[in-house]
């Protein structure tokens, strides 16, 4: 044990490829080194169609050994994190149907796209230090926005993710991004605008990533 952790500390600084390369390789323990870099961001991303904390957490599980068995069919001239991303969406996408009623699937949510943006009132860009109570209000506010808005206000907005990146993960074009990205902010209550860029919302800490990892690992095993 003592020499896996010593490999995964020395590996800190490894690109997501190389870490890819060295798991098909045979070094299984080092997707638990994948997993901790991307827990974050795929719980926020799972958490953008699921409510449910336990669905949320399965879906993450599903998706990390999704991953691990398709790890061959990575392109190493992709992101990773994008690749991970995809498949925790087409597993949250697939959880919600298996829950919910298919009228209600977050595909056929009613097209704002369209609709002029001439009211919408700019995000505030200063971070302020908000409490617990303010949090919670924020991310209230994140769970009302229809999921297809709120994917794309998480993925640019939380995770702060170019708007190429948002692209790739999604299959949308730049101008959907931006529109999509501008209707979730106008669906945001003006009052709560300066807190939307708080990093805790919607945190994944670091009990529940070591719970994550172990699940995970010990399926692998």
């Amino acid at each position: 044990m003592q020499a896996i952790n010593y490999t995964l500390k020395e590996a800190g600084t490894m690109p997501d490829t190389e870490v890819v390369t060295r798991v098909l390789a045979g070094e299984k323990e080092m997707y638990e080194l994948l997993m901790r870099r991307h827990n974050q961001k795929l719980y926020r991303v799972i958490r953008s169609y699921l409510k449910s904390e336990s669905e949320v957490e399965d879906a993450m599980q599903d998706t990390y050994l999704k991953a691990y068995e398709k790890l061959y069919q990575f392109r190493h001239d992709a992101q990773f994190s994008t690749w991970l991303i995809r498949i925790g969406i087409n597993t949250a996408l697939a959880s919600w149907r298996k829950n919910k009623k298919l009228a209600e699937a977050p595909t056929d949510l009613i097209d704002y796209d369209a609709l002029p943006l001439s009211h919408i009132t700019p995000m505030d860009p200063e971070k302020i230090i908000i409490s617990s109570e303010a949090r919670h209000l924020l991310e209230k506010a994140i769970d009302a926005i229809p999921e297809k808005y709120k994917i794309v206000y998480t993925l640019r907005e939380l995770e702060e993710m170019s708007v190429q990146e948002v692209m790739d993960c999604l299959d949308l074009s730049e101008s959907n991004v931006k529109i999509r990205l501008h209707r979730a902010k106008a669906l945001l209550k003006d009052n709560l605008y300066k807190l939307a860029n708080d990093s805790s919302v919607f945190e994944f800490g670091n009990e529940r990533c070591n719970k994550m990892v172990q699940m995970v690992m010990r399926r692998l095993a």
